[in-house]
């Protein structure tokens, strides 16, 4: 009798997050997605974790991850701590014997790069790199289009954004850090990154790593369960809206770049029907807001996220830097049109049938959007909305093509 072994694949994903925030649940799904196909699915994360249903090791300790942030806020030596977690990490990654690591926010105060990538370098295994962000591309910041700085495609110095995340107090390494990430992140020789954007895309390809393949995938979302909800009475009594125009913003954190400010700006000049609804608030921010908008902090129930996307008229994402903001998109599968920034990759997730683009403060815009889909009413938009998220956004055809590059890669390794 002969008999055949079968070999599992697995995956290896780093990310900041367990299985919370977008960036964390994008993983989560990439790993459902990887074990729908047969494959193991281990997830390491530095922080914040929730239950998984991928193998999840935490990197480092709440201890690292202070001293780690310590390091940051006194010498701008940002992912160049947690030593020891991430010589940990790599024994592990060792031990499991990944056939792919797929890698997506290091920044977060918890994962040692130099370590990383000189072990990736050196590792027969394919990499996968997910940009969240512009992290990883500059010596300091994670965005630099709220300011309108280039430094990124020669080389960055004197930055002006220290004290923007990851801050630094007091010493600016930007040189020194965009150097070194220059080393490391070129010299993996079997990785390929992707983008959720094609504006993201386009950056990287000005960048230190033009080199280096770029593939598109936008992030995608369970449709089964963002959907349209018929019934709304219930939510709007909740939160004590009655039969108001209710205008929608989720973020977290709500910061200026965020656009906290222009919702500020906006709720002065709307009427007395109208009424702004803010997800993902803190106490502070909540005390202090106007009486037409209603204030709500982070959530993670994403059925309550659904009824205040169905319930809302109107989902307004003042974002002024961004790359591809899964709130949009969560909008248009409940059926509710997009208003955005002309910010990054943000004004990729909408079309002239389903949403709205206005330029970066431009409040007066704003109000006449307001204005029009009062006239024309939200069903106008509705079915084409919801039709977009479908068929372009739906988590499974999405993460389908992470699978598809995942075997891509180990076809070309296998010869």
């Amino acid at each position: 009798m002969r008999f055949s072994i079968v070999f599992m694949s697995n995956i290896f994903q780093i990310c900041v997050e367990g299985n919370t925030g977008s960036t964390g649940r994008i993983a989560e799904e990439i790993g459902i997605s990887a074990m729908q196909q047969g494959w193991e699915s281990y997830i390491a994360f530095g922080r914040f974790p929730r239950p998984s249903k991928s193998k999840t090791i935490r990197i480092g300790s709440d201890l690292a991850v202070f001293c780690h942030g310590l390091e940051t806020r006194f010498f701008d030596r940002h992912c160049l701590g947690s030593k020891t977690a991430t010589i940990r990490l790599v024994k592990q990654i060792e031990s499991i014997k990944p056939d792919i690591i797929h890698l997506h926010h290091l920044h977060g105060y918890y994962i040692n790069i130099e370590i990383l990538f000189n072990y990736l370098a050196k590792a027969a295994i394919s990499v996968v790199w997910t940009f969240h962000d512009c992290w990883s591309i500059t010596g300091h910041c994670a965005h630099f289009d709220y300011i309108g700085c280039d430094k990124w495609k020669t080389e960055c110095n004197h930055c002006p954004q220290t004290k923007e995340y990851p801050a630094s107090l007091w010493f600016d390494r930007s040189t020194k850090n965009y150097r070194l990430k220059k080393k490391l992140f070129t010299s993996v020789q079997n990785m390929v990154i992707v983008t959720p954007s094609h504006w993201l895309a386009n950056i990287v390809k000005e960048s230190f790593m033009q080199s280096i393949p770029v593939q598109i995938i936008h992030n995608g979302i369970d449709t089964s369960v963002f959907k349209p909800q018929i019934n709304h009475r219930e939510t709007r009594e909740k939160y004590h809206i009655g039969e108001r125009f209710v205008i929608l913003g989720v973020a977290n954190p709500w910061t200026q770049k965020k656009g906290f400010d222009d919702f500020i700006a906006l709720s002065k000049l709307l009427s007395k029907d109208d009424v702004i609804v803010l997800v993902g608030l803190d106490k502070s921010q909540i005390k202090q807001l106007p009486k037409n908008i209603i204030g709500l902090t982070k959530t993670e129930n994403r059925q309550e996220l659904v009824d205040l996307y169905s319930a809302a008229d109107l989902f307004v994402n003042p974002t002024w830097e961004d790359n591809f903001p899964t709130t949009n998109i969560e909008s248009l599968a409940c059926g509710t049109p997009v208003v955005t920034y002309r910010t990054g990759g943000s004004i990729e997730a909408v079309s002239p049938e389903t949403g709205f683009i206005v330029d970066k403060g431009d409040i007066n815009s704003l109000v006449e959007i307001v204005r029009s889909v009062k006239v024309t009413g939200k069903l106008a938009y509705t079915a084409s909305c919801r039709k977009r998220a479908v068929d372009f956004f739906s988590k499974n055809d999405r993460f389908a093509e992470y699978m598809v590059l995942y075997e891509n890669l180990l076809r070309q390794k296998n010869g």
